[in-house]
């Protein structure tokens, strides 16, 4: 049921970023990419636990979704593809939990680097990041971010 509750956490993260039409996973491409034999993710989600007596389950509010990368220069590296709280639980810390979970793997794992890139506009995620020791390397050392996909990625591979 987990996938079902990540997946529409990752709609609300969409959305947050006005990016909803960029969304095009399904429950079962989830389902099969983290959970498989050699899982391509790792996710931490964060659960509300109801009080003694309320009939509802468990609520997952927020997740981590993040992978392992390679630096050339540094070595094992990880890398947080999402994080998302709901905006309900926002400012009770459940951001910065999931956050040292993932660099505590990080650690567990020998990794030299945590990354994670946040869009430009989103300076409440940008204001924790760096309180919490990050390091802006945009304004640092001048990185941008590139990607292929569709028929860029299709004409480059020759298909």
């Amino acid at each position: 049921g987990d996938c079902g509750d990540i997946l529409r956490l990752i709609r609300e993260l969409a959305e947050f970023e006005k990016l909803s039409d960029q969304v095009k996973i399904s429950e079962e491409v989830l389902r099969a990419d983290g959970f498989g034999e050699n899982p391509f993710y790792h996710c931490f989600v964060a659960e509300i636990i109801p009080a003694p007596g309320e009939r509802q389950g468990p609520c997952i509010v927020g997740y981590g979704l993040y992978y392992f990368i390679y630096s050339t220069w540094k070595g094992r590296n990880i890398y947080l593809e999402d994080i998302y709280v709901m905006p309900e639980y926002r400012g009770q810390g459940i951001g910065s939990k999931i956050i040292k979970k993932v660099a505590e793997v990080a650690l567990d794992q020998g990794c030299s680097q945590f990354r994670l890139e946040v869009l430009e506009w989103n300076k409440k995620a940008m204001d924790l990041y760096k309180a919490l020791g990050a390091q802006d390397v945009t304004q640092a050392e001048g990185w941008h971010a590139f990607r292929f996909e569709g028929e860029a990625m299709r004409k480059l591979a020759g298909r």
